[in-house]
């Protein structure tokens, strides 16, 4: 179970709190004025985390990259138009439209 305790009481236990956090293996959150501000946890959990943030991250560019394929494929191989295109066409027409052009 994660314990809580004050900026304070981490300072001047700060020996006490990396001995719990080490030997029971569970985060300490670290609050001042009363807010959670800070985590200690185990190095273990922190490598874990970040192994765990670094698959995700390569997971969603590679569903990026598959779905950049798939809108290739049912293009056949046609570019998309420009950004800067669309933008200035919509611009036009909105223009129009304000002028009675239309």
């Amino acid at each position: 179970m994660e314990r809580t305790i004050s900026a304070t009481e981490a300072r001047v236990h700060f020996g006490e709190l990396l001995r719990r956090v080490v030997e029971e293996g569970q985060p300490i959150i670290v609050e001042r004025g009363g807010k959670p501000q800070v985590v200690v946890l185990p190095l273990a959990e922190y490598k874990r985390l970040r192994a765990s943030t670094k698959e995700k991250q390569r997971d969603a560019l590679e569903e990026l990259l598959r779905l950049g394929a798939q809108i290739r494929a049912r293009r056949g191989g046609q570019l998309l138009t420009p950004p800067e295109e669309i933008i200035r066409e919509m611009r036009e027409e909105r223009d129009e439209q304000l002028l009675g052009l239309r």
